[in-house]
């Protein structure tokens, strides 16, 4: 029967054997033993190592507990790739706090739906990034904040404090990293450390929010130990060493960026990388002059980086951890497959990585399949009419339970989530070959991933509902080279009506984030709108006809032509 487990070890062999240490805090404490005197983290031109790392985490974890937070309290966290995001995560996990990442390109629609539907008692942000100035939106949303000190924001019952990096002259209600920090000097160690002692691997730990099926973000609520145990693993399965270097594009506040580039790193005793925002031409410059070894970004940012005019002639000669296949491998000087990660399958849900094979293994065995389940990690392929377990080779959905499946969606009622023997029913498709290889097939659900990221097309359907004479518009994804699928709208004009493309695409730009704005519109009259029997719209098909559209026009998304010769339609 294709139902697949692994031993229930909780982490591979790097990590400490006793399984109380898979905390947060308990992991810091051990990297940190590890690699004191190594530089953790390199931004903007500045060092840290990993003991005035820890000391700056035990600093905030003070002020924290100054400040009232308590065991189970949600902080939220709306700072970019910086080191201030990795300290304020650490000391808040330290006062056994939860870990609430805020997407920095969350609209301020999005920001607050995450801070009222997390019930967030504290929020540390940054004030600027990338154009945009986060308390001015803020206080446009809310314009109490412009006034004195109040108990509670307006719309956001549970918020009670807001803590800002370069905070400068912002309204009172915007207290500055300084004096939080000034607040919690008095503190000593030891009400931290007893909180430290008490909290269990099994204790929340973060609260991701990710697009779900709906028309909103789903909370994913995870223990201590998921982010741990893949922070673990990722450093034994990626290979990496105590002198690597560690370049980084996947963000914090998703958890890849957390596992697969913070944790990972921090486990190895390497060094991470830090920019805020991604731009080709200054990550083609901290990759060559850190000398990296190793590069995390997504396959549009590296096809960036390996086009852009200023490559020719750089030198990446340490650079050796990049896919074979990616546009970086003859940067990198590259001649055969030795290392990849592709031979994996993870999500949201599970904190990434379900099953891999190490990136080590031989090209010929990580070709073509998801690799195996890891340690603890349970695999079952189910029939998604009858739920029973399907056959070796028979493809169905897959589910999985283990130690780093989420405890839960956010109010949400498990039995809603989990089947009666505790598998998470992915959504996705795949199957169990002879050799115990998961392979994996599609989604069967109407979820998009487009560069990286989940996009529920719910959600960009319902932003666009209310734009003058649309009847009704259809989110779909369509193959891409780089970015996987790219998001289309395909829009049925109410009759007599024509559709602004440009003006509804700018409404999108103000209410979706931007990775969640659709690349192209495709037009389509009711007439020629595919349906079914009782007259709904039929995704799939409306998908097909964009495809056809596009490819006759020659319609071109980041650099690639639908119809040109290359695409994978």
């Amino acid at each position: 029967m294709a139902g697949l487990s692994q031993p229930v070890d909780l982490a591979l062999g790097l990590a400490p054997e006793a399984p109380e240490r898979l905390t947060l805090p308990r992991f810091l404490e051990d990297v940190v033993e590890r690699h004191a005197s190594r530089i953790a983290l390199r931004f903007e031109g500045a060092d840290q190592s990993y003991a005035e790392l820890a000391e700056e985490v035990r600093r905030l974890a003070a002020a924290l507990c100054a400040a009232g937070i308590e065991v189970g309290d949600r902080v939220a966290v709306l700072i970019a790739n910086r080191p201030e995001w990795v300290v304020a995560a650490f000391a808040a996990s330290r006062v056994g706090a939860i870990v609430v990442p805020v997407s920095t390109f969350a609209t301020p629609e999005e920001r607050d739906f995450i801070l009222r539907h997390s019930e967030a008692c504290l929020l540390l942000m940054q004030r600027q990034m990338a154009g945009r100035d986060y308390i001015a939106e803020f206080v446009e949303g809310h314009p109490g904040l412009a006034g004195a000190a109040t108990d509670r924001v307006e719309g956001l019952p549970d918020l009670r404090r807001i803590v800002c990096l370069d905070a400068g002259d912002a309204p009172v209600r915007f207290e500055s990293w300084e004096s939080l920090l000034q607040a919690g000097a008095a503190i000593s160690d030891g009400p931290v450390q007893a909180i430290v002692d008490s909290v269990s691997p099994d204790d929340s730990g973060l609260l991701i929010y990710t697009s779900g099926t709906t028309d909103r973000p789903k909370g994913v609520l995870h223990t201590q130990k998921a982010a741990v145990i893949q922070s673990w693993r990722f450093a034994e399965l990626l290979g990496l060493l105590p002198d690597d270097v560690v370049f980084t594009a996947q963000p914090f506040f998703w958890t890849a960026g957390i596992s697969m580039s913070l944790g990972a790193t921090l486990a190895a005793g390497a060094k991470l990388l830090l920019q805020e925002t991604f731009d080709a031409e200054s990550a083609l410059d901290c990759i060559e002059s850190e000398r990296a070894t190793t590069v995390h970004a997504w396959p549009h940012q590296e096809k960036a980086m390996a086009e852009h005019p200023s490559v020719q002639g750089r030198d990446f000669g340490p650079l050796h951890r990049v896919e074979f296949d990616s546009p970086m491998a003859s940067l990198a000087g590259l001649e055969e497959d030795t290392w990849g990660i592709h031979a994996s399958y993870g999500m949201t849900e599970t904190f990434t990585l379900i099953s891999a094979l190490p990136s080590w293994a031989r090209a010929q065995d990580r070709a073509d399949n998801s690799g195996r389940p890891l340690p603890g990690m349970e695999i079952r392929i189910a029939s998604p009419e009858s739920g029973e377990t399907c056959r070796v080779g028979q493809p169905g959905e897959i589910a999985v339970r283990g130690p780093t499946l989420m405890q839960g969606y956010w109010k949400v009622p498990l039995n809603e989530v989990l089947d009666q023997d505790g598998f998470f029913h992915t959504g996705d498709g795949g199957y169990i070959d002879s050799d115990g290889l998961l392979h994996w097939t599609g989604r069967l659900s109407g979820m998009m991933k487009s560069g990286g990221a989940n996009v529920s097309p719910l959600e960009v359907e319902r932003a666009s509902a209310d734009f003058p004479g649309l009847q009704a518009a259809i989110a779909v994804g369509v193959p891409h080279p780089t970015l996987g699928e790219a998001i289309v709208l395909c829009a049925i004009p109410t009759a007599g009506h024509t559709i602004d493309v440009d003006a509804l695409r700018a409404q999108l730009r103000v209410r979706l984030s931007a990775y969640k704005v659709p690349r192209h519109v495709v037009v389509i009259d009711s007439e020629d709108a595919p349906t079914t029997g009782t007259q709904k719209l039929r995704a799939d098909a409306l998908r097909t006809l964009a495809i056809e559209r596009m490819t006759a026009e020659r319609t071109e998304i980041a650099d690639h032509i639908y119809g040109g010769g290359t695409d994978r339609e």
